[in-house]
């Protein structure tokens, strides 16, 4: 498969989001913030979805020149609208108000509606780690997962994220679904079989193919307990910020539906780790970190370069397809 510089990768999908009418920084900031998954690992939410938010730049389900409003503004509470626009340059914008607003007041929470896709929800947690704050974000998208015992996909598959900032920083970013969906996308772009226990069809029955699932629902990791985690999850976005629910939100691998805007929501939490303690000094951070390596462990995320820090010259590995997509 073909392998790329990061900074050739960030110039050219900049590049792309430019053409496309994206204004240069908002373009920049969103190239950074989907070429980090590609060097995270994470190929199903890297410049393999590029083509797809081109395509609705292209229809209009994502407005190219979209401003943020301000809808709620409070001293620890900001809603922003986001006017239809990307989402990877709009909950970044949210994560660093959150993260100066937690620096004076201690919390901070900033919701962002209408908006779109923000790629991996782990890197927006950033912002805060790199400033010392705890950090907490959600988001939602297109409804894929069915509740608990039902047989109608009502849940998207509601991640959540979150980041310590320990030495290393602790990452947390998972769906609470049994697979990502984009994970089953890249799936089924290489023809390959999923894992049990992963999907279902249309109909409900489980299905190892990847083109079925994506045309089905996803399972709940952890059976009902995922489930739960889910409600949580669109009753903070969807339910609550709006202005839609996931199981009304455009599908963004179903081309029939490019020209229809996502309005997706999302929500995020800054906390400044240093005010937390009961008891002032606190050495157990460190204590914990320390422990976690003794007993042979290490931190989730630990592994995953500073998305803010990335060095242009490190190299991704992305599949032929997106390489040919893309005219690299």
């Amino acid at each position: 498969m073909p392998q790329l510089t990061v900074g050739s990768a960030i110039e050219k999908a900049q590049g792309l989001l430019e053409a496309a009418g994206v204004p240069s920084e908002q373009a920049v900031t969103t190239a950074r913030c989907i070429v980090a998954s590609d060097r995270w690992g994470i190929g199903s939410h890297g410049l393999m979805r590029l083509p797809f938010y081109l395509a609705r730049l292209q229809a209009g389900g994502i407005k190219a020149d979209a401003h943020l409003k301000t809808v709620t503004d409070l001293p620890s509470l900001v809603v922003f609208d986001g006017d239809d626009g990307l989402g990877h340059w709009q909950l970044q914008h949210a994560a660093e108000v959150a993260a100066e607003r937690a620096m004076i007041n201690g919390v901070a929470a900033v919701g962002v509606g209408r908006s779109n896709h923000c790629g991996a929800l782990g890197i927006y947690v950033w912002p805060m780690i790199n400033r010392g704050l705890v950090g907490i974000a959600f988001s939602t998208g297109p409804a894929v997962m069915p509740p608990w015992g039902g047989n109608k996909a009502l849940l998207s598959t509601s991640p959540l994220a979150a980041g310590i900032p320990t030495d290393p920083p602790t990452v947390i970013d998972l769906a609470t679904s049994a697979v990502a969906r984009g994970k089953i996308q890249a799936k089924a772009q290489a023809g390959a079989e999923l894992e049990p226990g992963w999907a279902f069809t249309k109909d409900g029955a489980p299905t190892t193919d990847a083109k079925e699932a994506l045309a089905g629902m996803l399972a709940p990791l952890g059976g009902v307990k995922g489930y739960a985690v889910a409600v949580l999850v669109e009753s903070i976005t969807g339910m609550l910020i709006g202005p839609t629910l996931a199981k009304n939100i455009p599908d963004m691998f179903a081309a029939s539906q490019d020209a229809l805007p996502q309005q997706i929501s999302h929500f995020v939490i800054a906390i400044d780790a240093a005010k937390l303690s009961v008891d002032g000094a606190n050495n157990r951070t460190k204590e914990f970190v320390s422990e976690v390596g003794t007993a042979g462990g290490r931190l989730p995320g630990a592994n995953r370069v500073n998305p803010e820090k990335l060095k242009l010259d490190d190299e991704i590995t992305i599949t032929d397809q997106v390489f040919a997509q893309l005219g690299f």
